[in-house]
C-alpha cells in the first residue's frame, strides 16, 4: 500500500499531519495578531472568546487591552471571571508567559448593551520593564492598568508600579522595600493627548487611540505632563474639561536596561454619556447658553461704546464684580441646584451693578470707580499670567501663595494707571467686552479660552484644585477665536479713544449737577421748568386722575323740573 506512495505524496501528506498538529481556530472563537489593532462588536450577555496563536519565543509577557468609547465591559482569563479579570471601558490583562507556551486564550463579555470595541495585544521581552509588576493594592497579580477618577473639577490617575523584566518561568524580582529590590531604579512618563476639541464620535476615538498604546506612538504623539521616579507616588491630577476627549498613557523606562514599556492607555471626556440631563451631547444647559449670550451681547456694546455711556459700563463692571463673588460664595456654602445657584447669581449681580452706578452718581469719585474697574481688569489680566506654565509651578500649590501672587497681580492694574483713569476706563471696556464675547461664543462652540477664568473660578470652588495640573487644548477653534478676540478688543479701543479724544475725560459729578440744575429750576421763573409743579402734587393729581376712571358718570338727558 505505501509502496505506491511516491516521495512528493509522502511530503505532501507529512506537511498536512504538521498542519493538523498545529493549534487550529475553532468555530466561534476570534484570532489576535501581535501589535495588530482589531475592531470587535461584543452582543451583550454573550462572552466572546479569543485566541492568540504562534507567540515568538522571544517575547515574554503580552498585554491585552480593550477599549470603548464609554460601556463597561470585562476581561477575563477564564469563565466564570474570577481573580484574573477586569472591568472598565479600557480593561487591559498583562500575561507572563511560560516556557514554550505558544498560544493562550482570553474571553471579553460586556452585561450593559452592544458594544464596540477596539482591541490590541502588545508584545515585550525579558529585558523590558513589567508595567504594574508590583501591584500590592490590586486584585490582580500584574495590573498593567491606569486607575482613573474624575470630577468636574480634575482627573485622578492612579497606576501599580511596575517592576523589572524577567525570563520565562522565572521568578519575579522581589518588590519589597530592600536594598536589593530592583524596581527602584525605574522612571514613569505621564503622556497627554487631546481628542479634536468638540468631536464625541466613537470613529476619532478608535484612530487616536492607535496614536497612543505603543512606545514609540506615546512619545511622537503625546505631551509630556509628568516624570516620576521610582520612589515617587505613583498618582496625578490634572484639570478636568468638560466635553473634551483626552487619552493618557505612562511609559516606563528602565535606565539600567535602556529599554521601554507602556502602561494600557485610558480616555476621559470629563461628563457622562449615558446621563438624561446634561450629557456629553447636551452639555451646556439653556440656563447657561442664556445667560453668556445676554453678557456677550452688553460685552460687545460696552467694548465700543463704554466710555461713553459711563454708567452703562460701570453697572457692567459692578455687575460682574457680585456675580462672581455671590457665585462662589452660594456654591460653597449651599447645596442648592446650578439653575437657582445662576438664577441667584444673576439677581446679585443686577444688585452689584444698580450700586456702582449709584455710588458713582451719589459720589462721583473718578479714583474709586476706576479702582474697582481696574481690579475687573487684573482679574482677568492675572488670569492669563496663571493660564501659562507658569500656574503649574509647584510654589502655586499652596493657597496662600496663590492667592496672596493673584490678588497682587489684580491691584498692580489700577495702581499703574492711576494717573491717567481714561486710559484705564478704555482698555478695561475694550478687553473686558470683547472677553464676555468669546465666553458666549465658548457656549456655542468650544474653546480653552473659556478656562483662562474658569480655572480660577475652580480653584475658589474646590480646595483640592490646587494640586491639579492644568493643561488644555490649543486647536483650531482656539486660534480662530484668539483672532477674533483681538479684532474686538483693537478696534473697540482705537474706537472709543477717537470718539473720546475732544471730550471730557470723565463728566461732571452727576449729584452736584442735579443739585444745580434744581436751584437753578427754583430760582428762573422764565425757564419752563419752574412751574413744574411739586412732585407730591403731581402724584396727587394722578392718583384723582386714576379715581375718576372708577366714577360712575351721570346719564345724560333732562336735567330741569317738570312743569306741572
Amino acid at each position: 500500500m505505501y509502496s505506491a506512495l511516491g516521495p512528493g505524496s509522502v511530503g505532501w501528506v507529512g506537511l498536512f499531519l504538521f498542519q493538523l498538529a498545529l493549534p487550529q481556530t475553532l468555530p466561534g472563537q476570534t484570532e489576535f495578531k501581535l501589535g495588530r489593532f482589531q475592531e470587535i462588536t461584543l452582543i451583550r450577555n454573550m462572552s466572546l472568546e479569543a485566541i492568540m496563536l504562534n507567540i515568538p519565543e522571544n517575547v515574554t509577557f503580552i498585554t491585552i487591552q480593550v477599549h470603548a468609547q464609554y460601556a463597561d465591559m470585562t476581561l477575563s482569563l477564564k469563565i466564570p471571571a474570577n481573580v484574573s479579570s477586569t472591568l472598565g471601558p479600557d480593561p487591559s490583562l498583562l500575561l507572563s508567559l511560560k516556557p514554550r507556551e505558544s498560544m493562550f486564550m482570553w474571553h471579553l463579555q460586556t452585561q450593559a448593551q452592544n458594544v464596540t470595541a477596539m482591541s490590541v495585544i502588545l508584545p515585550y521581552t525579558s529585558r523590558d520593564p513589567v508595567p504594574g509588576g508590583c501591584s500590592l493594592g490590586s486584585n490582580l497579580t500584574i495590573d498593567p492598568n491606569l486607575h482613573l477618577e474624575y470630577n468636574m473639577y480634575e482627573t485622578t490617575i492612579s497606576f501599580a508600579p511596575a517592576n523589572v523584566g524577567y525570563t520565562r518561568g522565572a521568578a519575579p524580582p522581589t518588590c519589597e522595600a530592600t536594598r536589593q529590590a530592583t524596581h527602584w531604579r525605574l522612571q514613569y512618563y505621564v503622556y497627554q493627548y487631546f481628542l479634536p476639541e468638540g468631536d464625541v464620535s466613537e470613529t476619532v476615538l478608535f484612530a487616536s487611540l492607535q496614536k497612543m498604546a505603543e512606545v514609540h506612538q506615546v512619545e511622537a504623539n503625546g505631551v509630556q505632563l509628568f516624570q516620576l521616579g521610582g520612589q515617587d507616588e505613583t498618582s496625578i491630577r490634572v484639570t478636568s474639561i468638560r466635553g473634551q476627549g483626552v487619552i493618557y498613557n505612562v511609559i516606563v523606562k528602565d535606565p539600567e536596561m535602556n529599554t521601554s514599556a507602556a502602561y494600557t492607555l485610558v480616555h476621559v471626556y470629563g461628563c457622562s454619556f449615558t446621563a438624561k440631563v446634561d450629557n456629553c451631547y447636551t452639555l451646556r444647559s439653556s440656563s447657561t447658553r442664556i445667560f453668556f449670550v445676554l453678557v456677550g451681547l452688553y460685552g460687545l456694546f460696552i467694548c465700543f461704546f463704554g466710555h461713553q455711556y459711563l454708567k452703562t459700563g460701570l453697572f457692567f463692571f459692578g455687575f460682574i464684580i457680585l456675580a462672581f463673588l455671590s457665585f462662589v460664595l452660594i456654591t460653597r456654602t449651599s447645596s442648592l441646584g446650578y439653575s437657582v445657584v445662576l438664577s441667584l447669581t444673576s439677581a446679585l449681580g443686577l444688585v452689584g451693578g444698580g450700586l456702582m452706578v449709584v455710588i458713582w452718581w451719589r459720589f462721583g469719585s473718578v479714583p474709586l470707580s476706576m479702582l474697582l474697574v481696574g481690579l475687573v481688569l487684573g482679574f482677568l489680566l492675572s488670569s492669563m499670567v496663571i493660564f501659562t506654565p507658569v500656574g503649574n509651578i509647584k510654589v502655586f500649590q499652596d493657597d496662600s501663595v496663590f492667592w496672596v501672587t493673584f490678588m497682587g497681580l489684580a491691584l498692580l492694574v489700577p495702581l499703574l494707571f492711576f494717573s491717567c483713569p481714561r486710559v484705564l476706563n478704555i482698555l478695561a471696556c475694550g478687553i473686558i467686552g470683547s472677553y464676555a464675547v468669546i465666553l458666549a461664543i465658548h457656549t456655542f462652540v468650544f474653546t480653552s479660552l473659556a478656562y483662562i477664568t474658569l480655572n480660577i473660578l475652580k480653584r475658589a470652588l474646590n480646595d483640592d484644585f490646587k494640586v491639579a495640573y492644568s493643561n488644555v487644548p490649543f486647536q483650531k477653534n482656539d486660534f480662530i477665536l484668539i483672532s477674533v478676540w483681538m479684532v474686538l478688543l483693537v478696534t473697540g479701543v482705537i474706537f472709543q479713544f477717537a470718539r473720546e479724544k475732544d471730550d471730557l475725560v470723565f463728566p461732571p459729578h452727576p449729584y452736584q449737577t442735579w443739585k444745580r440744575e434744581r436751584e437753578r429750576r427754583k430760582t428762573n421763573v422764565l425757564d419752563p421748568s419752574h412751574h413744574v409743579p411739586p412732585i407730591k402734587e403731581r402724584v396727587r393729581n394722578a392718583l384723582a386722575t386714576c379715581k375718576q376712571l372708577f366714577i360712575k358718570q351721570q346719564p345724560v338727558g333732562e336735567q330741569t323740573p317738570l312743569l306741572l
